[in-house]
């Protein structure tokens, strides 16, 4: 009996575990982003992403991103290799098998680019950390805006980043995981400078198109709510990010 309870401990507690105080660093006032009926939240040394375990893809992934560590990354050189997440389990996670010949481009949701050192640049390239993406989008208009949000950070010296897939509809899936493709991907930015925030939605197609919408509807559309551990009053100021598509 002993023995049957320590290895169904050891099965579940790679997963149960992974929701450590470390991941409100990422965060405003220590509080992540919300989202009920969710899976576990994994923490890393720069980043944390709540997963879901159905869908395979997270469903937010959380930053601080700083000035200093913007100049850090901007003399990073190399890249890393996209590897799945053993913290999770088979039949729980996306594998890279999922990916291949699938159309459609493995892409970040915390950037690499945004990491400070080559361990945190590691780390982004788990697929923990990712979520089917269109190639127009990936190479596109969305590494505009990730270009952009490093240069708020380095102008205002720090923000508060969160970035996600949302589902209105059916996309479809990829690979025998059955990995969820997004119907857009979004991106979320508190600026404590400002005390305000952008939020700006992609299509998640092949000749995509991105927006900036209010906070309220990206909660009411997602469930999840990006920045709960700041007021009201500054959520739904309208933070301006200059590069960023109207």
């Amino acid at each position: 009996m002993r023995l049957t309870l320590l290895l169904a401990f050891l099965t579940v507690a790679p997963v149960s575990a992974l929701a450590a105080p470390a991941c409100t660093d990422v965060s405003p006032n220590g509080q992540l982003p919300t989202q009920s009926n969710a899976g576990p939240v994994l923490c890393n040394q720069f980043y944390a992403a709540q997963q879901s375990l159905e869908d395979k893809v997270p469903l937010w992934s959380a930053e601080h991103l700083t000035e200093e560590g913007v100049e850090q990354a901007e003399k990073l050189q190399g890249r890393a290799a996209f590897h799945a997440d053993l913290r999770l389990l088979l039949g729980q996670r996306a594998e890279l098998t999922d990916y291949k010949r699938s159309g459609w481009s493995r892409g970040h949701m915390t950037p690499s680019g945004d990491a400070p050192d080559k361990a945190s640049r590691a780390e982004t390239y788990a697929l923990s950390n990712v979520v089917p993406q269109s190639i127009a989008l990936n190479t596109g208009l969305w590494n505009k805006i990730e270009r952009e949000v490093r240069s708020l950070a380095a102008k205002d010296g720090e923000v508060y980043v969160v970035t996600g897939p949302a589902f209105r509809g059916e996309a479809g899936t990829i690979g025998q995981g059955r990995v969820r493709i997004p119907t857009s991907i979004w991106k979320a930015v508190y600026d404590p400078s400002e005390g305000a925030v952008a939020v700006i939605v992609c299509k998640n197609v092949f000749q995509p198109t991105c927006g900036q919408v209010p906070i309220e509807a990206l909660i009411r559309v997602t469930g999840v709510d990006p920045f709960p551990g700041i007021a009201t009053t500054e959520k739904n100021k309208h933070l301006v990010i200059e590069g960023w598509p109207k």
